[in-house]
This record gives C-alpha cells, structure tokens and sequence, in this order.
C-alpha cells in the first residue's frame, strides 16, 4: 500500500490547487511536485477507470495484490543481468543519466488506498516506457511521451505537459516534433497493449525485443537528417 499524509479537498480546494499546479507547471515544467498535484487533482476518474482495466487483467491484478513499487530496494537486481535483457535496458536508461527511482513526488490528494496506489504505479513506471519506446529525457522526447501517456490513460495532466511542451519548442524543435515524433506517438500509444496491466518488473529478465513484440510497442525511430542545403 502507499503509506503517507492523504490530503482531503473539497471540490473548491481541489480546483484551486489544480489551477495552481497548472500555472506553475506550465512555467517551470521542471516541477515534478507541481506536476505530480496536477495529475492527482484532475486524474481521479482516470485512475478509477484505470483501476477498473487492471482488475480485468491477470498481470494487473497481481500488480494490485503485491502492490510492487518502483525503488531502488526494489529493481537493484536490473544492474546485473545481461545486455539483452529489458531489465538491463532499463538499468542503462537510469545510470546513464545518474536518475534514482527513488525521486519520485509521494502521491497526497487521492481519496483511497487504492486509487494512491494506482497514481503512483502510473508515476513509477514512466521510465520504463521511455526505455521501451527508446525515448531520450529532452523536452521532445517527455512531450512525445505524454502523447502516448495521454492516449494509454486519458490523464488531463498529460495534454496539459503537451501544451506546455510544445510553447517551449523553438522553431526548429516544433517542426522535428509535429513532423516525425508526434505522428509516430500517435500510433505507438494507439497499437501497443495496456501499459498499466503490465507487472514489468516479472520481465526484465526477458529480451528486449521480444517483450517489445509482444507488447505491439514500436521503439522511436531516428529523426530525419536534415538535408544540406544546396549550392
């Protein structure tokens, strides 16, 4: 269970926070906490629907019943095991940008149990899917992973982050997103399986490409080099 301070809002204080979470996401989208109240906020008829998928789901519901969590104590095991394997991937994907699954905001405005658990299994496993979709951690990279978050769960929050992500892009950036990482998110978060009934942590000693086979999930392809311009 996700054990810590549960915050009870009524519904003016729950608009207010997610109106201020939103301005100072929108701002500063560094703001992982700013972020993390925002989804918790507007998301709980998401996570409620989510939780409905995952009682229907034989991984799903092991998640629900062990209740795994994505923490250093937890996932250790991912550095030792072989360069094929999805695990390692993911153990690459963490050390080589020094990331800790540890850093992750506490979920505080969900009113049970059950649906904390479900937001902040949505928020732990966000690293496995930019190793899975090959995702680089630049704004164009987290803003094309919020398409596919957005399109996997309906979270508000995640459109939001788009918008926010895009009024960022300077020109050059808009263009590399609308034309090649944007079209390409809309069908890999359209044809791959339900990415919150998987119990990923039961996988990573499997290939890469296999899980990614079996999932339907198409990794990022290379952007376009830019053509020369011609004498």
């Amino acid at each position: 269970m996700i054990k810590g301070q549960h915050i009870r809002l009524n519904g003016w204080q729950q608009a207010a926070v997610a109106l201020g979470s939103a301005f100072g996401a929108l701002l500063d989208p560094r703001r992982a906490d700013l972020i993390a109240a925002l989804g918790e906020t507007t998301g709980k008829p998401t996570f409620e629907r989510v939780l409905e998928r995952m009682k229907k789901s034989p991984e799903g519901r092991a998640v629900l019943l062990e209740h795994p969590r994505v923490l250093s104590a937890n996932v250790g095991n991912a550095w030792d095991l072989p360069e094929n394997t999805f695990g390692a991937a993911y153990a690459k994907f963490m050390g080589s940008r020094n990331f800790s699954p540890d850093d992750r905001p506490p979920v505080r405005f969900m009113e049970t149990e059950e649906l904390a658990y479900v937001a902040m299994r949505a928020r732990e496993v966000h690293d496995f899917w930019h190793t899975l979709f090959g995702l680089p951690t630049n704004l164009i990279g987290e803003t094309a992973l919020k398409v596919i978050e957005f399109e996997q769960m309906l979270l508000p929050m995640c459109l939001l982050s788009v918008i926010g992500g895009t009024a960022r892009f300077n020109e050059k950036q808009r263009s590399v997103f609308y034309n090649h990482y944007f079209p390409w998110a809309i069908r890999a978060g359209m044809q791959c399986t339900d990415l919150m009934c998987i119990y990923y942590e039961q996988h990573f000693h499997e290939d890469l490409e296999d899980v990614r086979r079996r999932w339907g999930i198409v990794p990022v392809p290379a952007p376009p080099t830019p053509k020369p311009n011609a004498p």
